[in-house]
This record gives structure tokens, sequence and C-alpha cells, in this order.
């Protein structure tokens, strides 16, 4: 009985927390998910010719 009556307050103020802190129920992007729209970006401006071959190659071993 007295579990209970110290883990519902500690529950119910972690609740609070993390509802203000808008985690609650997220969940951390993987790393692939963070390195394909880069990967793409940098293919774009390889392709437009804002960066040569060589900063493209640099940048690409920096995400992978």
């Amino acid at each position: 009985m007295f579990i209970f009556m110290f883990l519902i307050p500690v529950l119910i103020i972690w609740a609070i927390i993390a509802l203000a802190r808008g985690d609650a129920w997220s969940v951390s992007p993987r790393h692939s998910d963070q390195v394909e729209p880069a990967m793409e970006l940098l293919k774009r401006r390889y392709a437009c010719g804002e960066i040569n071959r060589e900063e493209f190659e640099e940048r690409k071993r920096n995400l992978i």
C-alpha cells in the first residue's frame, strides 16, 4: 500500500513534466532518417553546381 502512495504521485509528476516538454510519446529519429534528407540536399547541390566533386565526396563521407 505504501508503494502505491509513493508511486502514483511520482508517475503523475513525471507525466506532467513529460507532457509539458512535449516528449511523452516521441521516439528519437534513427540515424538513417537524418542522413537521407541531408544526402538528398547534398546531391541536389552537386547537381546544381553549387559544390564541386571534391566537396561532394568529402561531405558524403562525413554523413555516412
